[in-house]
């Protein structure tokens, strides 16, 4: 699992009433923030429950060539994003943390030459504990990453050797303590709903990573995703009211410890929250490179404004081969205007406190009357709630957050 997890594409798949709008001229008046993805696609080992694009290291890392690749991949967009100053950077996976020191240096040294760094712009990488070594870590650190995330989804060794993960319970308690020793601001990633565990169990884990003092938890429960070995042949997982209760008492577990529950799956102490994935949840822009990255811009072309969505070549050796070639992007286009409330809502309905009601119109350049209709029928069944100044989803909202946001969906006709 990935804290990065909004990065991807969601498809629309279901279909609902038209929202009315006429897919009409965009006018964006206001500037968008803009982050850096950065995608590294390979792991020691795939772990049988992800959907990411990850791929079994299979001989020596192409680590120099690759960095080559990325660079290239920045150059070739610096036109979509020129003058804008980027607010984080994130490098996702995979493992990132296969890279060696010198190499993430070299990385963002070229970063920082080609796009102007906002001050204080928040760098995280995310690490696994199977791959963690002191030196790295203290590497990553002086190349500039200022914020850590390390997957280590459970303390208990039989439910670790269940999720395929290759670390056990004492790397995972090493790499923290390493992390706390190097870095001021860390993530770490939790899974529960976990094969054969309990309610305790699962506290078990919390209660664990909040001995460490964490400035930041994500706290995912456990889905089968299509296209994963999980799909292929099913765990016995708990039961869906099991899992209520596990939610409901990490929840009350970590209020109790002064984490907020910003977003779905998100918790920080104050001040704390993730910059690059509040970016992602308010509709920001964000560029996407590296074998399978997505991406998200708003862009000037042609005399109009449009929104675009890129995905990069998923295959990590088509990537390097097509980026050789000049031709780092697999597919691009234009999100249509009807399409873009779903969209926004899609992100903006992740955070449990929802938005500043004028951030609709700032990021996607439609008046909120043209959702209205929409609006009114989720507050009728209790899914969302709004004054002057912010809309946000309701408890029951937040627990149907697919039903809510099948509201926002716009009909094929």
């Amino acid at each position: 699992m990935s804290e990065n997890k909004a990065a991807r594409i969601i498809p629309i798949m279901a279909q609902s009433r038209a929202t009315g709008l006429s897919g009409g001229k965009l006018e964006f008046r206001h500037p968008l923030p803009l982050s850096l993805y950065v995608h590294i696609p390979w792991c020691v080992q795939k772990c049988p429950y992800c959907d990411f694009n990850s791929h079994e290291l299979r001989g020596v890392l192409p680590e120099a060539e690759y960095v080559d690749a990325l660079i290239a991949d920045l150059e070739s967009s610096l036109p979509l994003v020129w003058g804008r100053k980027v607010s984080s950077i994130f490098f996702g996976g995979g493992t990132p943390s296969l890279l060696s020191g010198p190499a993430l240096d070299r990385l963002l040294t070229a970063m920082r030459t080609l796009l102007p760094l906002l001050p204080g712009a928040e760098i995280t990488l995310e690490a696994n504990p199977g791959t963690v070594e002191a030196d790295k870590f203290s590497a990553f650190r002086d190349a500039g990453v200022n914020r850590l995330s390390l997957g280590i989804q459970s303390f208990n060794p039989a439910q670790l050797k269940a999720l395929g993960r290759i670390h056990d319970d004492r790397e995972a308690r090493r790499a923290i303590e390493i992390a706390v020793a190097h870095f001021d601001n860390f993530n770490l990633d939790l899974m529960y709903g976990l094969p054969g565990q309990t309610l305790e169990q699962a506290l078990y884990d919390v209660d664990t990573a909040l001995s460490f003092a964490p400035p930041h938890l994500s706290c995912y429960q456990l889905t089968l995703e299509p296209n994963t070995a999980f799909a292929a042949a099913p765990p016995v997982l708990p039961d869906p009211d099991r899992c209520a209760d596990m939610q409901d008492a990490i929840e009350a577990r970590l209020a109790a410890a002064g984490f907020t529950h910003y977003e779905t799956s998100a918790f920080a102490q104050p001040g704390r929250q993730c910059r690059h994935n509040l970016n992602y949840w308010t509709f920001g822009d964000y560029l996407g490179i590296g074998a399978g990255a997505h991406g998200k811009l708003t862009v000037h072309d042609r005399g109009m404004w449009e929104v675009r969505r890129q995905m990069r070549w998923k295959q990590p050796r088509q990537y390097l081969s097509q980026v050789a070639a000049g031709q780092s992007l697999q597919e691009e286009f234009a999100v249509a205007a009807a399409d873009l409330p779903f969209e926004f809502m899609m992100n903006a309905l992740r955070l449990n406190q929802g938005f500043d009601a004028a951030l609709f119109e700032m990021r996607t350049a439609l008046p909120l009357m043209s959702i209205e209709n929409e609006l009114r029928q989720a507050e009728r069944d209790g899914l969302l709630a709004r004054d002057a100044q912010r809309i946000a989803p309701t408890q029951r909202g937040q627990r149907f957050l697919n039903r809510l946001l099948e509201m926002f969906l716009v009909e094929r006709r």
